[in-house]
């Protein structure tokens, strides 16, 4: 009997510790494909990001729960991370605590903008060429501008988020980053003093960068505004929404502007729109969009882009997209400033 009662008291004390054990998830996609590009020759690459990620939570009691996510980007092609230039965490590296507050976390990851504005995007967010999220949705704006070449656009380093719960369908998502230098190895030139770089050589913000979105979700529709301000003040504002006019299909719009006059005398100012529609058939799915940006002082850039995607499971699909986009930034050392964009390829998630 003794014996009965110590190993049911010893199981009891063992359940308690397994349940308040963290809850860790390996996970991560593997996106690879043929590309062809005006002006360049066939080449192995990708479509979406690939990713090696760890997350994972812990119980603390009383509903509040220690998050974590290390997010690492890699090459599918080589094997090798995505840039000499960009950490081994590249995707994210946050760690905070969620409960009935909403979530607070600390690190690197997309800004509140950036990460809100993916669902308004008709190619989800992808950065391929074929996609709208890297250049028109977000008006050619950079979220981290001095950290070095080729780092990153559309994320904080040294920050603070924050996302409050729903209520009535409306969530507040904010980010605010520290002032401290991150390594750009190219001084920016501005409005400094006698016409000189405002921004030297592994030069600090000077104000905090911040980023904020409010969206509200209101049955088939949603709708987002954002406003950002990055390490040299350039400034961000954005309006976005989206319909299901049915279970298959999804229609969205965004109308972005960029302001760049603490960095600029004149050509100040981008503004940039899209519309865009996802179709679901069956297995497959038809992506399309367009839109148009205009910077002042430059030409204007016009792109059209459609693709397609067909699952084979859960987790794997295949997909093509076809893009054109006039006006873009010749690829040296050609001048045609028409860019064609073809890819075929496969996506596998685990």
């Amino acid at each position: 009997m003794k014996k009965s009662l110590l190993a049911l008291a010893l199981l009891g004390a063992f359940a308690g510790v397994a349940q308040a054990q963290s809850a860790v998830v390996i996970y991560g996609n593997v996106d690879a494909g043929m590309i062809k590009r005006t002006d360049q020759s066939l080449a192995i690459g990708k479509r979406a990001n690939n990713t090696l990620g760890f997350k994972g939570t812990e119980d603390l009691g009383n509903g509040l729960s220690a998050i974590f996510q290390l997010e690492i980007r890699y090459e599918p092609d080589t094997g090798t991370t995505e840039s000499a230039v960009r950490p081994l965490f590249q995707g994210q590296s946050r760690v905070g605590l969620s409960g009935g507050f909403g979530t607070l976390r600390i690190g690197r990851g997309l800004t509140a903008f950036q990460e809100s504005a993916v669902a308004f995007e008709p190619f989800h967010g992808i950065p391929s060429p074929a996609g709208f999220a890297t250049d028109l949705a977000v008006g050619g704006y950079t979220s981290e501008p001095l950290a070095p070449a080729g780092n990153s656009i559309n994320r904080f380093s040294n920050a603070l988020w924050y996302n409050s719960p729903e209520f009535l369908g409306i969530q507040i998502n904010t980010t605010i980053a520290s002032k401290e230098a991150l390594g750009n190895t190219v001084a920016i030139p501005g409005r400094g003093i006698n016409g000189g770089p405002q921004y030297l050589i592994n030069a600090p913000a000077s104000a905090n960068p911040y980023s904020i979105s409010a969206t509200w979700k209101n049955g088939p529709g949603a709708l987002m505004l954002a406003a950002e301000r990055n390490a040299i003040e350039s400034q961000v504002k954005s309006v976005a929404g989206y319909v299901m006019v049915n279970p298959d299909t999804k229609l969205m719009f965004s109308i972005t502007r960029q302001d760049q006059s603490h960095t600029k005398v004149t050509d100040q100012d981008t503004k940039s729109w899209l519309v865009g529609a996802n179709y679901t058939m069956g297995a497959g799915k038809f992506l399309a969009g367009y839109g148009q940006k205009d910077a002042d002082g430059a030409a204007k850039v016009k792109q059209a882009s459609v693709g397609y995607e067909y699952s084979l499971s859960k987790r794997t699909y295949v997909y093509t997209d076809f893009s054109n986009k006039k006006g873009a930034p010749a690829i040296a050392p050609s001048t045609k400033t028409s860019i064609n964009h073809l890819d075929l390829g496969i996506n596998h998630s685990f």
